[in-house]
């Protein structure tokens, strides 16, 4: 079966394990409401930390998707639990819908959960509130992004779903968004894939997560994140920086690229072939558009 396939590529690390989080449990709804007004009280969570330099069609997105990104996850329900079972599976398949045309996200269903299922719903109800705002989709692209337990590399779901940076492939593809590597050039609102080890594809360990920001506490950096977490499930927590082995970050800021998944072949190869084999560093960043 397919659910077993990609339960059996989770349950070797995707979203991690219990001994990779770490306390700092906090509100999902304070925390983001302090993390978008910047008054986070100590620790201090920057509000926008500074981006490196980027090319000039890059520097000003139309439109600051993180912000809506932020209020997605602030909706979100609290805890249901983690699991990689079949229910898990079928609990995201069924919370998703197309409705004529338009996305319907219901993620009162969707539990218990697990991290990649966690960031694709803030990310289809993102796009759901686009669509209200204006965002033009067709009704083929809206049933391209449903999930149809599709394998590893398979569509929009199987690529998001997929080992290494499963995301930032997507966004490389279509021309969603940026990927880098670097916190300094990060801010509350990107999605981030981390690393808990040097293994990337077949045997890695990692976390699909919504990047929150970074404090210090008692000379120790930390960063904050929302996914679905073991064992709670939906919910923020923290870990020191140092235990992230490597990050790719991606950020939202062309959405109207999802018009192109049309053109996009239904395989990448790439991602498709990580749950048998192992990749670098270096081919990873070249498959995600970072040098």
């Amino acid at each position: 079966m397919r659910i077993s396939i990609i339960a059996a590529m989770l349950a070797t690390g995707l979203c991690g394990s219990g001994a990779a989080q770490t306390a700092f449990n906090t509100s999902v709804r304070d925390l983001v409401d302090e993390v978008k007004s910047g008054s986070a009280a100590s620790p201090q969570l920057p509000a926008k930390p500074a981006p490196a330099a980027l090319p000039p069609a890059a520097q000003k997105p139309a439109q600051d998707y993180n912000a809506l990104i932020l209020e997605v996850v602030r909706s979100m329900p609290e805890g249901g639990g983690y699991s990689i079972r079949p229910d898990a599976f079928s609990a995201l398949r069924d919370s998703i819908e197309n409705q004529n045309g338009t996305l319907a996200v219901d993620t009162s269903a969707s539990m218990p959960s697990f991290c990649s299922a966690a960031t694709y719903q803030v990310f289809l109800k993102v796009i759901a509130k686009l669509q209200k705002q204006g965002l033009a989709l067709d009704n083929e692209t809206v049933d391209s992004l449903l999930v149809r337990n599709q394998p590893d590399g398979e569509g929009v779901w199987g690529r998001w779903n997929a080992n290494a940076a499963g995301i930032a492939r997507l966004f490389h593809e279509l021309g969603l968004g940026r990927n880098f590597s670097s916190y300094e050039e990060a801010k509350p609102g990107d999605f981030l894939k981390i690393f808990w080890t040097d293994k990337i594809g077949k045997q890695e360990r990692g976390h699909s997560v919504i990047y929150l920001g970074s404090f210090t506490e008692n000379g120790e950096e930390y960063i904050r994140f929302w996914s679905a977490n073991t064992p709670g499930g939906f919910g923020v927590k923290a870990k020191e920086k140092s235990s992230g082995i490597r990050t790719v970050f991606s950020r939202l800021e062309r959405p109207e690229a999802l018009t192109g998944i049309g053109n996009m072949p239904l395989t990448d190869p790439y991602s498709a072939s990580l749950l048998s084999k192992a990749s670098t560093k270096q081919e990873m960043f070249q498959k995600v558009g970072i040098k």
